[in-house]
């Protein structure tokens, strides 16, 4: 194996460990609402002015996707939309009190987990960490690229 395979392979086995360990606590603590749920909630608590294009270039997903999920949201009292006086075309989404309850559990287990895996960052050079994020940027920009191949619209962020 050379050292490109060896590196796509430790990285999906990586991704795979912290999805398997995270994934524990997550559920159990959120175990009434689907992953796509808990997500989307995220992703309208750190957007501003959410609506389904947001949500939908955010999450990956389509707008017929994010459309569904905010239903299920709206109609369980994690979300409520909204409108601006200038445009009352648009709708947009904040979260409700539970809905940010469930925000807010979410991101306490994202901040234990940080914490849990702060021993490996600890002796990181910066420049490693540059390396790593060069790496890391270069990787997404051609997926990105590969994204818009297949037609997929991808906004820069």
């Amino acid at each position: 194996m050379n050292k490109k395979q060896q590196t796509t392979l430790e990285l999906r086995k990586l991704f795979n460990k912290l999805s398997w360990l995270n994934k524990q606590k997550m559920e159990a603590a959120l175990k009434e609402y689907k992953p796509s749920e808990v997500h989307c909630i995220e992703s309208i608590g750190k957007t501003v002015d959410p609506n389904v294009t947001k949500l939908a270039d955010s999450l990956y997903m389509t707008r017929g996707a994010i459309s569904k999920i905010t239903k299920k949201l709206l109609k369980k009292d994690l979300i409520a939309s909204y409108q601006k006086p200038e445009n009352k075309k648009e709708i947009y989404f904040r979260l409700t009190e539970q809905g940010q309850r469930i925000f807010n559990i979410h991101e306490t287990l994202h901040k234990e987990f940080r914490e849990r895996d702060q021993v490996v960052f600890e002796d990181v050079t910066e420049k490693q960490f540059d390396d790593m994020l060069r790496f890391v940027e270069k990787y997404s920009e051609h997926l990105d690229e590969e994204m818009r191949k297949q037609g997929i619209d991808i906004k820069s962020e």
